[in-house]
C-alpha cells in the first residue's frame, strides 16, 4: 500500500468514525431500535426461508440428511421461531433470561427432531451474555450450550458423525463466546482510557488552579511587603516633615526628598512585580523594568530609611550571611522589612530597634526587638496580614516566626529558618 493510498483512507476513516459515534449516540437514546433491528434481521435471514420452503428438512441437502429430521407444520414452526428469536429483544438488558429462554426452546425443538435455521439465535444469545451479562453466569451458560450441542449431534448422527457434528457446533459456540468476551474487554479498556483521560484533565485543571492560587499568594505577599513598608515610611516622613517645616525648614526639605526617593523605589518595585503579570493584548508584551531581588546586603539601606523616619536602629550580623542563596536572602529581607514596618506603625517616635541576623551551622535566626512602648495595638490575639506573611515565608524553609510583647513594654519578633539542603518547600 502506497503513501497516497494511506493518506486517501484518512477521510474515509474519519467518516466511518463519525458514523459510528452517531450510531452509538442514537443507540443510547433509543436502545429498542437496535434490538428490534436485530430481531427483524434474524427473522428475514433465517426464519423467512424456512417458512417459505417448509423447513430446513426440505432443503437441497443430501436425502439422508433431509430424512433425519421431523417435518413441522407452519404453525408449529412459527411458534418455535418466535420462541427462538423474540427473546433477542432483551438480550442486552437481561442477557441471562434471554439466553435461558432461547436455550429452552432450542432443546424443545431438537427434542422434537426439528431443524430450523433460527437456531442461530442461540449463538447470538451466547454472544450477548458474554458481552453484557455477569461473568459468573458464563459457566452454566457454557454447560447448557454444550449439552444442547450434544443433543443436536445425537439427533444428526444418522447424517453426520457425532464427533464431526460436535466439533463444528462447539467451535461455532466457542467463536460466539470468544467474540463476546473480546468486545467486552475492548470496551472495558476504552472505558478505562476515557476515565483516565478525564481524571488527568481534572488533575491538570487542579494543578493549574493551585499554581494560580500560589502565584496570587506570592504576588499578594510581595505587594503587601512593598506597599506596607514604603507607605509606613512615607507617612512617618510626611508627619515629621510637616512638624519640622516651621521649626527647621532644612529638615522638612530633607523629609520631602526622602519621601520622593521612597516613593520612586516603591514604584519601581511595583512595576517589577506587576510587569511579570501584565499581558499585552496586541503585539509583544512590554518588558518590565528588572532589578535584582533585595537581599541581606540591602538591609543596611533599609535601616537607613527607617532611621530617617525617626527610629534608632542598631543592626548587626553574625556568621557568613553573604554565602546564603538568593531565596534565603530575599526571605530574610522581607521578614526584617515587615518587622521594621510594624515598629514604625506602633512604636513611639525615637524608639530604639535592635536587629540581629545570626547564622549558626544550618540555622538562621532573625531577632527584631524594639524598646517601645507601643502607641497602638490591635485586638488581643488578632494577627494581621504582616505576621501571617512572615510565617508563610519562614515556612518555605521549614522555619517558624514568633512575636509578642518584650520586657520594658516593647515588642519582639524572632524568626528561625532551617538552612539544611532540601528542607525548604517549593519556591
Amino acid at each position: 500500500m502506497t503513501t497516497d493510498d494511506i493518506s486517501g483512507m484518512g477521510p474515509l476513516v474519519a467518516r466511518l468514525s463519525r458514523g459510528g459515534q452517531r450510531l452509538r449516540h442514537a443507540d443510547r437514546t433509543h436502545p429498542w431500535v437496535l434490538d428490534t433491528a436485530v430481531v427483524v434481521l434474524v427473522f428475514l435471514m433465517f426464519c423467512l426461508p424456512d417458512l417459505i420452503h417448509g423447513g430446513a428438512d426440505d432443503g437441497d441437502g443430501p436425502r439422508r440428511f433431509r430424512l433425519a429430521f421431523t417435518h413441522l407444520p407452519v404453525a408449529g414452526m412459527l411458534a418455535l421461531q418466535v420462541g427462538l428469536v423474540l427473546p433477542l429483544l432483551w438480550r442486552r438488558r437481561k442477557p441471562a433470561v434471554a439466553f435461558g429462554v432461547i436455550a429452552a426452546v432450542f432443546v424443545l425443538q431438537w427434542s422434537l427432531g426439528a431443524a430450523l435455521r433460527a437456531d442461530v439465535a442461540l449463538f447470538v444469545a451466547l454472544y450477548s451474555l458474554a458481552l453484557h451479562g455477569r461473568l459468573r453466569q458464563l459457566p452454566w451458560a457454557c454447560a447448557a450450550t454444550a449439552g444442547a450441542m450434544g443433543l443436536v449431534a445425537v439427533r444428526a448422527s444418522s447424517a453426520v458423525s457425532v464427533g464431526d457434528a460436535l466439533f463444528f457446533l462447539l467451535s461455532t459456540a466457542t467463536a460466539a463466546l470468544a467474540l463476546g468476551l473480546m468486545v467486552r474487554i475492548r470496551r472495558a479498556q476504552l472505558a478505562g482510557l476515557r476515565e483516565r483521560a478525564a481524571r488527568l484533565e481534572i488533575e491538570r485543571d487542579q494543578r493549574s488552579r493551585l499554581a494560580t492560587a500560589t502565584e496570587r499568594t506570592r504576588v499578594a505577599r510581595e505587594m503587601h511587603d512593598i506597599v506596607g513598608h514604603n507607605l509606613s515610611v512615607i507617612i512617618t516622613l510626611a508627619d515629621a516633615g510637616a512638624y519640622a517645616t516651621d521649626i527647621a525648614p532644612a529638615r522638612g526639605k530633607e523629609a520631602l526628598q526622602l519621601i520622593g526617593d521612597t516613593g520612586r523605589q516603591a514604584l519601581g518595585e511595583l512595576r517589577r512585580v506587576l510587569g511579570v503579570l501584565r499581558e499585552a493584548a496586541d503585539g509583544p508584551p512590554d518588558r518590565p523594568e528588572l532589578s535584582p531581588q533585595p537581599g541581606i546586603a540591602d538591609i543596611e539601606a533599609l535601616c537607613a530609611k527607617v532611621r530617617a523616619a525617626g527610629l534608632e536602629v542598631l543592626y548587626r550580623t553574625s556568621g557568613d550571611v553573604d554565602a546564603l542563596d538568593s531565596g534565603v536572602q530575599l526571605t530574610v529581607y522581607r521578614i526584617v522589612q515587615e518587622a521594621l514596618t510594624n515598629t514604625l506603625k506602633h512604636a513611639d517616635p525615637g524608639a530604639r530597634v535592635h536587629l540581629a541576623i545570626l547564622v549558626e551551622d544550618s540555622r538562621l535566626t532573625i531577632r527584631v526587638l524594639d524598646t517601645g512602648p507601643a502607641t497602638s495595638s490591635g485586638p488581643p490575639n488578632e494577627e494581621g496580614h504582616g505576621l501571617v506573611g512572615m510565617r508563610e515565608r519562614a515556612a518555605l524553609y521549614g522555619g517558624t516566626v514568633s512575636a509578642g510583647p518584650a520586657g520594658g513594654g516593647g515588642w519582639s519578633v524572632e524568626a528561625l529558618l532551617d538552612l539544611t539542603p532540601g528542607s525548604g518547600g517549593d519556591r
